[in-house]
């Protein structure tokens, strides 16, 4: 099974990826802690990423592309992936859904972690992983989410199966009823 998982900064997307990853028997990828990789080690990807990351902006698509083409092939001959953070606007959905489909890796299901605004502030500000979580940045971030991430929900609404999960409850609560959803899914999907 390929999936994306879709929620807003602190919605827990993270959590519930490795805990679906290792029920399904799938690889994690997140776009997110890749990226922080190539910050990490100073590639020049990872350069390019500050720039962005430190105002609180959306990495170009671009860039995004190139640190997940790998990951995601090689997870997709192993048996499927969840990928965490990517895509997170429609236009990205666009040209991931055509990239993934020459390569024969395209997600089959979209999972979206629905939490109210200010319980992911609240996360967000509880986690405080450094300067990129002020509130400020979270505010700003969370527009961000809002204005480019929340249209991409009707567009795999209109072309795949899109899950939807309230994230708001206690992450036991969360991961039993997505394994739920998505052992449906996946029953669909082997008929």
């Amino acid at each position: 099974m390929r999936l994306l998982l879709i929620g807003a900064p602190g919605s827990g997307k993270g959590t519930q990826a490795e805990r679906l990853a290792d029920h399904f028997g799938l690889t994690h990828i997140s776009s997110g802690d890749l990226l922080r990789r190539h910050v990490e080690e100073g590639s020049k990807l990872g350069q390019a990423v500050q720039r962005y990351v430190s105002r609180g902006d959306l990495v170009p698509d671009t860039l995004v592309m190139d640190a997940l083409r790998k990951p995601v092939v090689a997870a997709s001959e192993s048996g499927g992936y969840i990928l965490d953070g990517f895509p997170r606007t429609v236009e990205q959905a666009e040209l991931a859904r055509a990239t993934a489909k020459e390569l024969g890796v395209d997600a089959q299901v979209a999972v979206h972690l629905d939490v109210p605004r200010e319980e992911l502030i609240r996360r967000l500000l509880a986690r405080g992983r450094g300067s990129d979580d002020t509130e400020d940045v979270i505010n700003h971030r969370l527009e961000v989410y809002d204005q480019h991430t929340v249209p991409m929900l009707d567009y795999y609404a209109q072309r795949a199966e899109l899950v939807r999960v309230d994230g708001s409850r206690s992450p036991d609560e969360v991961t039993k009823e997505l394994i739920t959803e998505l052992e449906k899914v996946q029953r669909s999907l082997t008929l």
